[in-house]
């Protein structure tokens, strides 16, 4: 199209819907790793949810540089500085895959003491353990495949990300398979196998994404780049990187306090929160397709300098966002029963666990305003108040109203989700304050070299 108007429409779109269907398959992963391992057994499920709880605080570790880079390009390709753009995914690359390898070590070594903080039953602990020690060395490759996941989507390149996406939700579902039902002469290894699906899976994904994002970039990386870092890059990776990791880092601490407070009302109440997040994750792919979207479509926009223009399309995602959530959650809540007869035969699980997805009509619009607005803040550069926040939100509100209502006050799982609809819901109506009040307007990152219209690209 040729019109600045027609284009700028469509943008949103054009980079949202590969995003929403690779959010979707990496919500199919970790789906089908609970699906078949309730296979094996509901204490199988609960010990991995466990460890997987661990294994997202470093992954928000890893969204230091990764979200901190995927921001700086965005608001460079808006600025049609591409040698900047190379530049500054180089110098992201060598941290994360340096931090990723130190991260690898520190859960290996010392996930004794780190599992033992759950005070897992013996048959849970031995299934924990094991998954810690595969997935957990090789973490270093989700570090880099979520770095290049980001900076990739960032130039627009989301087609990439979802086709590369896709293969590794193959062979995950294939290794799967093969390892817990001992198919085609394969051992049956039941949690082993399943480790070792994902970190096949992860390593293949780092490789592949590396070739697509060294033919993708308009200026290559040259290996003086990748030998020196600059700092000019570092601290705009981490201007944005580390308040916004925070946010996150806050949320997935807190959450691992919550899940401490569940394994205190027995295993069956952990095995239904692990079933329970599963199913809410697929109602949040849509508002995390369009936070991701949002993030790259506001970062370019602010970049290139139409500020006013961005205000209005943020309000635009958001409404879709909603809308979609909020029709999902109510399919979701009329047919939690069967939802949860899938994964188990246990009465209890599939009772409490059904009424929790009805919590989650309340849930989700608050979750989902989340998502949106802070991404959108955080894509202009205001990254700091999200977090400030955040912890404020997360530690003076979920935490011990998890505590009070699901433990102390005997309202178990019930209290603890009314716990989290309170703090979603303070946060979201705090995040819609701070986008109208413009103050993230005067947060950019960098300046366009010169006037620009915004190039769409697709892969």
């Amino acid at each position: 199209m040729s019109s600045r108007s027609s284009v700028e429409k469509i943008s949103l779109f054009v980079i949202t819907w590969p995003i929403f269907i690779e959010v979707a398959l990496q919500a199919l992963m970790k789906f089908s790793d609970v699906f078949m391992l309730s296979f094996v057994s509901d204490e199988a499920v609960a010990a991995i949810g466990v460890v997987n709880q661990l294994m997202m605080f470093t992954f928000v570790l890893f969204n230091f540089t990764a979200m901190g880079s995927g921001v700086v390009v965005a608001q460079f390709i808006g600025a049609k500085r591409l040698k900047d753009v190379s530049g500054t995914i180089a110098n992201a690359l060598v941290i994360n895959l340096l931090f990723g390898l130190f991260m690898s070590a520190i859960v290996v070594l010392f996930r004794q003491p780190f599992l033992s903080m759950f005070n897992l039953d013996q048959s849970l602990y031995a299934y924990a353990n094991v998954y810690m020690i595969i997935v957990g060395g090789t973490l270093f490759t989700q570090a880099m495949v979520l770095t290049m996941f980001s900076v990739l989507q960032a130039q627009g390149f989301t087609k990439d990300v979802m086709f590369v996406s896709l293969g590794m939700n193959i062979l995950n579902i294939i290794g799967n398979y093969l390892f817990i039902f001992g198919a085609l002469g394969f051992p049956q290894l039941g949690v082993t196998g399943v480790a070792i699906a994902t970190a096949g899976a992860r390593t293949l994904g780092m490789l592949i994404l590396f070739v697509i994002l060294y033919r993708r970039l308009e200026v290559k990386i040259t290996w003086e780049s990748y030998l020196r870092l600059k700092l000019a890059y570092v601290k705009k990776i981490m201007k944005i990187g580390i308040p916004s990791a925070g946010e996150h880092l806050s949320y997935n601490l807190s959450q691992i306090v919550i899940t401490i407070f569940i394994t205190m009302l027995g295993a069956t109440a952990l095995a239904t929160k692990v079933y329970t997040q599963n199913l809410l994750m697929f109602l949040a792919v849509f508002s995390m397709a369009m936070s991701k979207g949002m993030q790259i479509y506001i970062g370019q926009l602010v970049g290139a300098g139409k500020l006013d223009y961005a205000y209005k399309q943020m309000y635009r995602g958001l409404r879709w966002a909603l809308g979609v959530a909020i029709s999902v959650a109510i399919i979701f809540a009329l047919s939690g029963e069967f939802l949860f007869s899938i994964f188990t035969d246990q009465g209890e699980i599939i009772v409490v666990g059904a009424t929790l997805l009805f919590f989650g009509l309340v849930l989700e619009p608050g979750r989902t305003s989340n998502l949106v607005i802070i991404s959108a803040l955080r894509a202009s550069g205001d990254a700091q108040f999200p977090v400030m926040m955040g912890i404020i939100s997360m530690w003076g509100i979920s935490v011990p109203l998890a505590y009070f209502l699901g433990v102390h006050f005997g309202y178990g799982l019930y209290g603890i989700w009314t716990a989290l609809i309170i703090d979603e819901w303070v946060r979201a109506i705090l995040m819609h304050l701070r986008w109208r009040s413009k103050v993230w307007q005067k947060k950019s990152l960098v300046k366009p070299s010169k006037p620009v219209v915004l190039n769409e690209k697709s892969s």
